[in-house]
């Protein structure tokens, strides 16, 4: 499978400047010039899965396109793990003086975008969030309490403990509904089995217990929201987001037809044509 580093040497005739940067909780891959963007993957995904996108945005774009820990070939860290990546990643906006960069999040990096966007510390130019909300458990658990996520809970103890055929049986069924394009099914697949197990086990729990529902009233940034319509419909999808943002000050959302979780495998055309829209 084709590692980000490879990706960027792929494509490095296409763009005027092309480096690579680690930190502990990331790896980076900054590529093209102009002004910058901040590109975050979705859980167990790569930086790679931005590259359609990356292409053509970094024509006129500084495209920093990151893989976090555990994911790819980029080594775990010990959690926890999601706090770890904000702080890693506030302070190499910090360092490289990105602070009124543009931030594009897929999923639960859309969410990690809006968590830093309400810091203070920064004052980014827009913040674009791909099939993202500001809390996930909130979906997902009944009764949601963040309060009650722990790391040690029964389920969490059968995924670390599941073998890896049957764990490669859960991670088939989960792509399957992640993407209409039957063609990506095996890539979303590979990346799950990819991931390392406590990261895949301890970093979604991290994720489950960020609630940024009341957080978001923070941000003061314009904020574009492109939500996917499949498997739920646009009219389900649709109170689900105005529930989730109603404390977001100002925002627009757009809803992607005929696409499930990856938009930008079911709708590429529709979700450069909607992010490069709101970049101007």
């Amino acid at each position: 499978m084709k590692t980000i580093k490879n990706y960027v040497f792929a494509i490095i005739g296409l763009v005027s400047f092309s480096v690579s940067a680690q930190n502990k909780t990331f790896e980076v891959a900054i590529v093209g010039t102009g002004d910058p963007i901040l590109f975050f993957p979705g859980f167990t995904c790569p930086g790679e899965v931005w590259e359609d996108v990356v292409k053509e945005l970094s024509k006129n774009h500084t495209c920093h396109v990151f893989t976090f820990a555990g994911f790819g070939t980029v080594p775990a860290i010990e959690k926890p793990w999601l706090p770890k990546i904000k702080e890693g990643i506030s302070q190499y906006i910090s360092e490289n003086q990105l602070e009124n960069a543009t931030i594009v999040g897929h999923s639960l990096g859309g969410t990690l975008g809006l968590w830093l966007a309400s810091d203070s510390r920064f004052d980014f130019k827009e913040i674009i969030v791909v099939d993202a909300l500001a809390s996930t458990g909130a979906l997902m658990i009944p009764n949601f309490d963040s309060e009650t996520i722990v790391y040690d809970n029964p389920f969490n103890q059968s995924l670390l403990t599941m073998d890896d055929d049957n764990f490669e049986i859960m991670a088939t069924q989960m792509a399957s509904g992640m993407a209409l394009n039957k063609d990506k099914h095996d890539q979303i697949r590979s990346w799950i089995l990819q991931t390392d197990r406590e990261t895949y086990v301890y970093g979604f729990t991290d994720l489950l217990k960020l609630d940024l529902r009341e957080t978001i009233s923070k941000i003061t940034v314009p904020v574009t929201i492109l939500a996917a319509t499949q498997p739920y419909g646009e009219a389900a999808v649709r109170t689900i987001y105005e529930e989730q943002y109603k404390n977001l000050k100002t925002y627009t959302i757009k809803y992607a037809p005929d696409a499930a979780h990856f938009i930008m495998y079911d709708q590429p055309d529709w979700l450069l044509k909607n992010i490069s829209e709101a970049l101007q």
